[in-house]
């Protein structure tokens, strides 16, 4: 029987959902953009703003919702952004003008902004440190299968019966999760107190204060930057991938992307094992191998002769990137325990300004050079960013050891 001191797996199930429908929403236009030019007599280029304003939007509120999810209580505010998000794919299925599905796409990552890294605070408020890492890796398994369903949701109502049954199907998908989330929230106590067992006190403070005592800590600005420097190197070079293999080797865009979509499927690989690495090798292993593993993957690819080579490269670079961020999110959760929710935030509007500054720049050295530096720099930059990790951690734990107790 389900006791009120501690979450169930259910309700942790229920914001991996949540998760899914979340990321499904921020890729589900990238096969979409031709048909919606064709809609509305655009160009594709144009069409791409329903993307870039989701990104936009999606990145820039995180830092929003984390204090209202300290104040208002995280799960509640999850189950409230996602039954927002069910109105806003409705709206999008019915725009009538390309502004309107623009307006519209916007609001989408406004209230998806919500899901993840309000669910990952919850998940810090009520997991234990020692069964934390294992749990976030279950709950991110949503999140990696909605960036591959996105994807799959678009291509599919593409080729079918249109782009806005897109947006009808994820309307479907937010209002049943939304559903479930309601009852889970009215019939657990422990959601509904969202303290379980980590024994969290929740800080009332003012946002001001909560945001400086976070970035006046020691620990703090370190994972910040390493995410701000992860999103950098990791996702300016991810970008490149389909487009290079379609470039140097021949072959179609939509099997270029099916290839990358191998990068979900190493992250998957790393949530079946998760538990047993954190066990076997422990954070600072996982930092270390996450970064070794991203360098390998992308050295692969720079040296590739064929694109067959781009399938395990694109499986190590997924598996790499989920030991190395899991072991920062497990470590965002505790940046600030009385104010989780907006330091996670912080953490998550730091890993998307970090990847909308790595596409820029990517862009610049693909148009100065090539897409094969572009992966040499990655290759060399990210065991570096998992290697100074790692150490931090080591210094970290060694520095707690000599503290009195």
């Amino acid at each position: 029987m389900e006791t009120a001191a501690a979450p169930s797996a259910r309700s942790i199930a229920l914001l991996s959902c949540a998760a899914f429908a979340s990321a499904a929403s921020l890729r589900v236009c990238d096969p979409l953009l031709p048909r919606i030019a064709e809609t509305f007599a655009a160009t594709t280029g144009d069409a791409a703003r329903v993307v870039s304003v989701f990104a936009v939007a999606y990145g820039v509120l995180q830092a929003f919702y984390g204090p209202l999810g300290d104040h208002f209580g995280k799960y509640r505010l999850v189950a409230v952004a996602t039954l927002a998000c069910t109105a806003v794919c409705i709206a999008a299925a019915l725009a009538q003008t390309l502004s309107a599905l623009v307006v519209f796409r916007a609001l989408g990552g406004a209230t998806a902004a919500a899901i993840i890294p309000l669910s990952i605070a919850w998940i810090g408020d009520t997991i234990p440190y020692d069964k934390r890492q294992a749990t976030l890796a279950r709950f991110i398994s949503g999140q990696i299968l909605g960036v591959i369903g996105g994807q799959f949701i678009g291509g599919l109502f593409a080729d079918t019966l249109g782009w806005r049954w897109s947006f009808a199907a994820l309307a479907l998908i937010f209002l049943i999760v939304a559903g479930l989330l309601f009852a889970e929230h009215a019939r657990n106590d422990a959601v509904r107190a969202g303290a379980g067992t980590s024994g969290t006190i929740v800080s009332r403070a003012p946002f001001l204060a909560q945001a400086l005592g976070i970035l006046r800590s020691r620990w703090a600005p370190v994972v910040l930057l390493t995410v701000f420097l992860e999103g950098i190197a990791v996702f300016g070079a991810l970008a490149f991938i389909p487009s290079f293999l379609h470039l140097r080797f021949g072959i179609s865009l939509t099997a270029a992307g099916a290839i990358l979509a191998v990068f979900g499927l190493g992250g998957l690989a790393y949530t079946s094992f998760a538990a047993r690495l954190v066990a076997s090798i422990g954070e600072q292993g996982l930092a270390l191998g996450g970064g070794i593993g991203l360098g390998v993957g992308f050295l692969a690819l720079a040296l590739a002769n064929s694109w067959a080579w781009a399938i395990p490269a694109c499986f190590a670079i997924g598996l790499g990137f989920y030991m190395l961020h899991n072991t920062l999110q497990t470590n965002a959760t505790q940046m600030a325990p009385s104010a989780r929710g907006t330091a996670v935030s912080f953490f998550a509007s730091a890993y998307y300004l970090g990847q909308a500054l790595g596409v820029a720049a990517a862009s610049r050295i693909v148009d100065e050079h090539d897409t094969r530096t572009l992966f040499v720099i990655a290759t060399a930059s990210l065991p570096l960013v998992g290697g100074g990790f790692a150490y931090a951690l080591r210094r970290v734990v060694r520095d707690n050891a000599r503290s009195p107790s």
